[in-house]
């Protein structure tokens, strides 16, 4: 096992880049990469960082030409010849081939476009535009960089006993958590930590122990590289991107209406009936729900990924019901702000009435909160997101108003068409 803490003190940059491999990368966006080379592959989009908690002065703690240097690193990345094998011969949710050969002849020559990186006051401005299937690929790798050379710059003083302390610590409050998981009878649950990790060795750590620790509770990991290195399930379906660029495009409001639908229809069709997990929150999950259409009601299952779980859950429950179906037989998937407090409490309140299953991210991979003075390795909220496609505005709701986006005009626009009235906020965890 690696020695993480010698080897941040140690470590330089080329020895250690913060990614590593163009597969070091969540498994949805392949899949959603997929189904855009094959339904968009001219669209034009922009993706952007968003720092949601503008209090971390990012561009005060990250030194530019570092940034630059991992971004730089990151476009010399081309898929090794075991991550294209691993690809196109694994089986993954029991389909072989889920990449076709199309696709991967285009990913094993891909080059992720360039980058454009502006500081603006205390924060940086960065930005990827170009063809919908190569800049996608830039969100997660942006944001590993953001966070782990932001954890980089904290621990940059520290001495080598001072750093072994500090994981020692934070090991045992990995395994404390585990402990008390371990508990949960029929837990199911997987690492959802990539985005927003402290460290690529951390999430490495942190799968590792929930292997030892859970065993068969522990379904897999949304990391690709991890899933391949440590022969562990590749966890992950699709993302608020789609439907946000779908929308985006659309000429009227009765396109906009039908967008997410549209997503769904050609994500059927590119998985000829498998990954059929519905997201419906990216513009509201009750009008989502309302308006769904009848060949939606016989999906695997729902993923709640903002608002109050709990309540995202009884909605999901009641419509099943109103569509005829039993709600034991449905998956329903949480993935927002969780922690072991959070996990305990939805799955003895949702086991036996549907099928529960946890997607557990930030707390997993980047719970270091009261282990350094001011808590200044806490995690924090910094998203990529695509904010234009063909020169026009996307739009997030959400379930909660705190994670809406988009220009207000626009904000208006689509709360109208999709019948979006008063919700309550909620404080973004990370």
């Amino acid at each position: 096992m690696v020695d993480i803490a010698t080897r941040v003190y140690n470590h330089k940059w080329k020895i250690d880049p913060i990614v590593r491999s163009l597969i070091d990368t969540d498994f949805y966006k392949l899949l959603m990469c997929q189904s855009v080379f094959r339904n968009r592959p001219d669209t034009t989009v922009t993706f952007s960082l968003i720092n949601r908690t503008t209090r971390i002065p990012l561009a005060r703690l990250i030194d530019e030409g570092e940034l630059r240097e991992q971004l730089d690193h990151i476009r010399t990345l081309r898929l090794r010849r075991g991550e294209s094998t691993w690809m196109r011969g694994n089986t993954f949710y029991g389909k072989r081939q889920m990449f076709t050969p199309e696709f991967m002849d285009w990913f094993e020559a891909l080059q992720l476009p360039p980058y454009h990186l502006e500081r603006v006051g205390d924060q940086y401005e960065l930005t990827f535009e170009g063809k919908w299937p190569e800049v996608m690929l830039w969100e997660i790798p942006a944001l590993a960089v953001l966070m782990e050379l932001r954890g980089r710059a904290v621990l940059r003083d520290m001495g080598r006993f001072e750093l072994q302390v500090l994981y020692a610590r934070a090991m045992t409050k990995l395994w404390e958590k585990v402990e008390r998981l371990k508990k949960i009878e029929g837990l199911r649950i997987a690492d959802f930590g990539t985005r927003r990790r402290h460290s690529f060795l951390w999430q490495d750590w942190a799968v590792q122990a929930m292997q030892e620790g859970l065993d068969n509770a522990f379904i897999g990991t949304s990391n690709c590289l991890i899933a391949k290195n440590r022969d562990l399930e590749a966890i992950g379906t699709n993302a608020h991107e789609l439907p946000m660029v779908y929308a985006a495009l659309s000429e009227t409001d009765a396109d906009l209406a039908r967008a997410p639908y549209d997503v769904l229809s050609d994500w059927h069709e590119e998985h000829s009936g498998n990954l059929r997990i519905i997201l419906p929150d990216t513009f509201g999950t009750r009008g989502f729900l309302a308006h769904a259409p009848a060949w939606l009601n016989e999906w695997t299952g729902i993923r709640v990924d903002s608002g109050d779980p709990a309540a995202g859950a009884e909605m999901a429950i009641a419509w099943w019901k109103s569509r005829g179906q039993d709600p034991k037989e449905k998956l329903v998937i949480f993935s927002d702000g969780l922690d072991v407090d959070v996990i305990e409490r939805l799955h003895a309140q949702f086991s036996g009435r549907v099928r529960v299953s946890f997607g557990w991210g930030t707390l997993l991979t980047n719970d270091f909160r009261g282990l350094v003075e001011g808590d200044a390795l806490a995690p924090f909220s910094l998203v990529c997101k695509a904010v234009a496609a063909n020169g026009r505005p996307t739009v997030k709701l959400s379930d909660n108003p705190e994670k809406a986006m988009g220009p207000e005009a626009e904000i208006a626009r689509y709360k109208r068409v999709f019948g979006v009235g008063e919700q309550e906020r909620l404080e973004v965890v990370v």
